[in-house]
């Protein structure tokens, strides 16, 4: 069986390679012409300058869903223009059928299936690959995104820009103006991919300007019309922006019976635009404190869990570095910077260089922690991508781990020289066709360290084909046992993985039902004798309304030979022996409801076995309700019944967090969460309030606390004021 699944990983890697990437742009009919402003414009949501009025308008958009077979029901309106430093966009989003219109709050960057939006996705490249994405709902709270991989959008990333939203009875107008210093793009290029996205939650219909296929997001840059300006866009001229901060606080361990440690520090970030398209960050001694916690959940995986990255420096073009492989194998996590020492400067530079390159380099420098025995240390990563064909690319990396100086002595004795590090070397294809019906990737990576003995390489591959009612997906990995990804995120060594999957889809003639339709997904692992170590395979059956309701069954097998220890609780300390096998199955149920209520919930349900011959019982939900857009109410809870023999027990533990979140003006915010983990023990509160007095800078002031929960008593507080200001030169 080893033979024959080696071979196919090259058969696989044969086919991506051979597969068309390239072809005509598909929807390179659609234009809409984009001329310099004729008159000034002030943004208000109010329709009275002479620009709109002499501005190309385009219309007649088509329906994505429910479905894709004719034009949109739902009238919307787009005009666009520009002056030498900022492109304007108006929206004239009519009302299908009287009503409210639905969103969550005044968030920014909202949650797009939940609220009436409007969506604007650039490709500022043509390249049908990366871009930026602008919208607001219905509201006027707004949404700025880095687009990346042909139609993914992070709304981590932030920018200056100005929008207005105004209400009218028969439809709602938005207008904005985005400045030219704010996004990137090819000097002299004189067509933009462009398209806009509508959802309209009173008929539940999606619609696009540039026709997309249903089985895709209207983000989908394959499918993008084509914005020709009448001359080529405004150079940004000289682009920096410098972003100070100032932080004062105090954090008091009252677990650890240390003094307060009242913390003030001040910083600087800085932007500079080499040219249109490539950008150097700067920072020097970063602060992070507003960020949010990280939202925990209950662990019950044998493995590390994944937290995203949340850190502003980290993420404008951080598909360059964090995309590299798959989730579950990465060379590079930006969280693994600064995670235990503090981050004393730091470089990147990254863009497009031309259509066809996009390069990215970062160096961060830390500090020494002598409580922990931890030098100072640099790390670096260098990442480039090649188009191949249309929309396919080739890709390398190269992460580098070194520790600096020396380590700190023990108890006052001498410090040693250190010469520690660890590197990661990489090369990737990603296949995607012209069309989106095949996408894939196929990577290798080797590891450097000191005295590494054995093979330390990863080679994976997938091809993956999604139509109209049919997808499926080949998917396999290889990690050998010596490989290591210190500043990656590769929770599991020493495996081959197979995992294929599947779905189809019926969209039946109904007045309730848009589709359904069944699932499998089957991962099986082997150890390096290619003995199976795992196999976990998921039978699901899938509805979705038109009400855009959703419902899931699902059966699931498991067979786990465990290469460990584990404790099956995660929480008891007692361990099941390794080289033991457990089989079970277990069956589930989730729903989640309708987006237009204003009270929203979702339930889930899980009954089976587990580990020893034990029995696993599990129920979360999360309830919601809005007193829109101003007041969001959310309780989420996650309860798990394990039951084992001795000398586990019985287990039963909750997760438990609700959430208030308060938006006054869509320039100033308020959360209170607070989250009870019985696994762990800790009760986690935090309060986040939020003035953004100017377009992206901003006031934070920030409280936390953990607790045991019995007695209630403090552990640890921290308290912090925060100031930013966005200076552009």
């Amino acid at each position: 069986m080893g033979k024959t699944v080696r071979n196919s990983w090259f058969i696989l890697v044969a086919v991506l390679l051979s597969l068309p990437a390239w072809g005509q742009k598909i929807n390179e009919d659609y234009k809409l012409h984009i001329k310099r402003a004729s008159s000034s414009i002030t943004i208000d949501g109010i329709v009275d300058e002479q620009a709109w009025k002499d501005a190309e308008v385009a219309k007649d958009f088509y329906m994505i869903l429910p479905m894709d077979t004719s034009f949109s029901q739902v009238e919307t309106e787009v005009m666009m223009t520009y002056d030498e430093e900022r492109l304007y966009l108006l929206v004239i989003n009519h009302h299908a059928v009287p009503g409210p219109y639905y969103v969550e709050s005044l968030r920014r960057d909202f949650s797009f299936g939940k609220n009436d939006n409007f969506l604007l996705f650039m490709d500022t490249f043509d390249d049908q690959t990366n871009g930026f994405s602008f919208g607001a709902n219905a509201a006027g709270a707004q949404w700025d995104g880095i687009m990346y991989e042909g139609g993914k959008v992070d709304l981590s990333w932030d920018n200056k820009w100005v929008s207005k939203v105004k209400n009218y009875e028969d439809k709602w107008v938005f207008e904005a103006a985005i400045p030219f210093k704010s996004i990137r793009y090819k000097k002299g290029i004189r067509e933009w991919g462009i398209n806009f996205s509508r959802l309209d939650l009173k008929t539940t219909e999606k619609s696009a300007w540039a026709p997309v296929p249903r089985q895709f997001p209207s983000a989908s840059l394959a499918y993008t019309g084509v914005l020709v300006w009448d001359e080529a866009p405004p150079e940004a001229g000289m682009n920096i922006s410098i972003i100070p901060y100032a932080m004062g606080g105090r954090v008091k361990d009252h677990e650890g019976g240390l003094p307060t440690d009242y913390q003030n520090r001040v910083g600087v970030d800085a932007k500079i635009a080499i040219s249109s398209s490539l950008n150097l960050d700067l920072t020097v001694n970063p602060d992070f404190s507003q960020v949010e916690v990280d939202r925990q959940i209950t662990n019950l995986d044998r493995f590390e869990l994944f937290f995203p990255e949340r850190r502003q420096f980290f993420l404008e073009n951080g598909d360059l570095f964090a995309n590299f492989g798959y989730e579950t194998i990465r060379p590079f996590f930006s969280r693994r910077i600064g995670l235990n020492a503090p981050i004393q400067f730091g470089a990147r530079l990254s863009g497009k260089i031309n259509r066809d390159w996009r390069i990215g380099a970062m160096n961060m420098q830390t500090g020494q922690v002598e409580e922990t025995l931890t030098p100072s240390q640099n790390f670096t990563v260098m990442a480039a991508q090649r188009r191949v064909g249309q929309r396919s690319n080739i890709g390398a990396i190269f992460v580098n781990r070194a520790s600096i100086g020396e380590v700190p002595g023990v108890n006052g004795t001498d410090a040693t020289v250190t010469t520690d590090y660890n590197r990661n070397l990489g090369l990737e294809y990603n296949l995607a066709s012209s069309n989106n019906l095949w996408t894939g990737k196929a990577f290798f990576l080797k590891s450097f360290s000191p005295n590494q003995s054995g093979e330390s390489l990863v080679h994976a591959a997938n091809l993956k084909y999604t139509s109209g009612n049919l997808t499926w997906e080949w998917k396999h990995e290889y990690v050998s046992p010596r490989y290591t990804a210190e500043v990656g995120y590769v929770p599991r060594n020493g495996y081959y993985r197979i995992n294929p999957n599947t779905a189809y889809l019926f969209f039946p003639d109904s007045k309730k039902i848009l589709r359904h339709g069944p699932t499998i997904n089957s991962s099986l692992f082997y150890n390096m004798n290619w003995e199976q170590t795992d196999n976990i395979t998921e039978l699901g059956y899938t509805m979705r309304f038109r009400s855009q309701s959703n419902l899931t069954a699902r059966y699931a097998y498991n067979r786990i030979w465990l290469q460990r220890p584990f404790d099956p609780t995660n929480f008891s300390g007692d361990t099941l022996a390794a080289f033991t096998n457990h089989t079970w199955s277990s069956v589930g149920m989730e729903y989640v409801s309708k987006p237009q209520s204003l009270f929203t919930y979702s339930l889930s349900s899980q009954y089976g076995g587990y580990f020893a011959d034990g029995e696993r019982f599990n129920f979360s939900g999360e309830l919601g309700y809005r007193f829109q857009p101003y007041v969001g109410l959310t309780l989420t809870g996650n309860y798990n019944q394990l039951d084992l023999p001795e000398p586990w027990g019985d287990t039963r533990f909750w997760l438990v967090g609700p959430r208030v979140d308060v938006t006054f003006t869509n320039t100033l915010f308020f959360t209170a969460f607070a989250q009870y983990n019985e696994q762990i023990d800790n009760i986690n509160l935090n309060t986040r309030f939020q003035w953004r007095f100017k377009p992206a800078s901003d006031l934070y002031l920030v409280f936390t606390d953990n607790y045991l929960p019995a007695p209630f008593y403090v552990k640890n507080r921290t308290l912090a004021l925060k100031f930013t200001y966005w200076w552009t030169l």
